[in-house]
């Protein structure tokens, strides 16, 4: 035995704690299983049931991309239809309001050469009939004259119809100042220069030819220094003349100029004509 052997030990034994820590860390670990053990479902089912994703081909991708690029292009040819009838009902509602406004136009301008005309005849009237009462005036006062007198109102008498008939003519072609000039044209509403002047003068009853070579020559030539209202001046030579107008007097005439001037009245200074007729 040691001499030592009966003195008591004061160092503490080492294993003791580490296994009571031991078991309390594992004491700590089973409680806290319980309490999760416990609070969870008592039964768990298991899963039967599983989702399968569809599988997309090359072919399938196609088709449905060539789906949507048909309805795509089918969309914008209906908006293209829609759009062009929608310019076609806009367009058509145009021109029917510009015929419309047209036709408006056209029946004043109709109404106001009614008038004219028939204003113009009653001139022409009043100013006939003023020449008649001048004229029996004259014939009763001649004939307490010489025979050789009596020849000078004769002669007046003569001519008091033809200024009554030159009133007419003028009087009608002012009427259809402004219209068109359209060659070949024998109105109401456009006229050429021939057809112009014959229409004016069978308003007096003289039935003048249709073209300017043939009314050139149609009546008496006089000389364009000695022009009376209503004579009939011609450009170019007689009978083969390749327009024509009436004078009225002023220096000045009216015809159916050309498309860019219409029925017009001009100055004879600025277009002297090679000739002229009398009809009346």
């Amino acid at each position: 035995m040691s001499h030592t052997a009966h003195i008591p030990s004061h160092r503490k034994p080492r294993g003791g704690s580490r296994i009571a820590l031991r078991a309390g860390v594992a004491g700590a670990l089973l409680s806290t299983i319980a309490v999760a053990g416990a609070s969870g479902p008592v039964h768990a089912e298991p899963v039967t049931e599983t989702i399968e994703m569809p599988v997309l081909t090359s072919a399938d991708l196609s088709a449905h991309v060539a789906q949507t690029a048909a309805a795509t292009q089918e969309i914008a040819l209906d908006a293209e239809l829609q759009a062009q009838e929608d310019a076609a009902a806009l367009k058509a509602s145009k021109e029917a309001e510009a015929e419309a406004e047209a036709k408006k136009k056209a029946k004043a301008k109709a109404e106001a050469k009614k008038k004219a005309e028939e204003k113009a005849r009653a001139e022409a009237a009043e100013a006939a009939a003023s020449q008649k009462r001048a004229s029996r005036s004259t014939e009763r006062t001649t004939l307490s004259t010489t025979a050789s007198t009596a020849s000078a109102p004769s002669s007046q008498t003569a001519s008091a119809p033809a200024s009554g008939s030159a009133g007419t003519v003028v009087a009608f072609l002012k009427a259809q100042l402004g219209d068109a000039y359209v060659m070949g044209a024998s109105g109401p509403n456009a006229w050429d220069c021939s057809s112009l002047v014959q229409a004016a003068f069978r308003q007096v009853g003289i039935d003048l030819p249709r073209v300017s070579q043939d009314q050139s020559v149609a009546g008496t030539q006089v000389g364009t220094s000695n022009l009376q209202v209503g004579d009939i001046l011609y450009w170019g030579a007689a009978g083969s003349a390749y327009h024509v107008g009436v004078y009225i007097g002023h220096g000045k005439y009216l015809d159916a100029a050309n498309p860019s001037k219409d029925v017009v009245i001009q100055d004879l200074s600025g277009y002297p004509a090679t000739g002229a007729v009398r009809v009346l």
